[in-house]
């Protein structure tokens, strides 16, 4: 492998790990409908505003989000939309493996 497919993988991973938290899912999701500041943030992923700006901050250096200020308030946007189409793909290899677990757990039990 050479250096600029190392840099390529190492990019895609740091992508990867900004997402690796249920609470950073669940902030992608949030800002899936739009813009918003910190404090609507915060009460839609229902954590410590502490630990929202932690993952805020985590997201940002990783390229998942963008943010500006308006007057007083930070707001973040999803920096390139498409990861929830990602996100999309993950949830329905999710929703396969369920079934596939509940019909190997269905044949199991008899």
């Amino acid at each position: 492998m050479n250096a600029k497919q190392k840099r390529l993988y190492d990019l895609k991973a740091d992508i990867l790990q900004g997402i690796a938290q249920p609470i950073r899912l669940q902030i992608v999701d949030t800002l899936a409908g739009g813009e918003l500041c910190v404090c609507d943030i915060v009460t839609r992923v229902a954590a410590e505003r502490s630990n929202v700006s932690r993952h805020l901050g985590v997201m940002l250096r990783a390229g998942i989000l963008e943010v500006r200020r308006e007057g007083l308030k930070m707001i973040y946007r999803l920096g390139t939309p498409c990861i929830v189409d990602f996100l999309g793909c993950i949830e329905r290899m999710v929703c396969e493996r369920i079934k596939s677990d509940a019909a190997i757990l269905k044949g199991a039990k008899k």
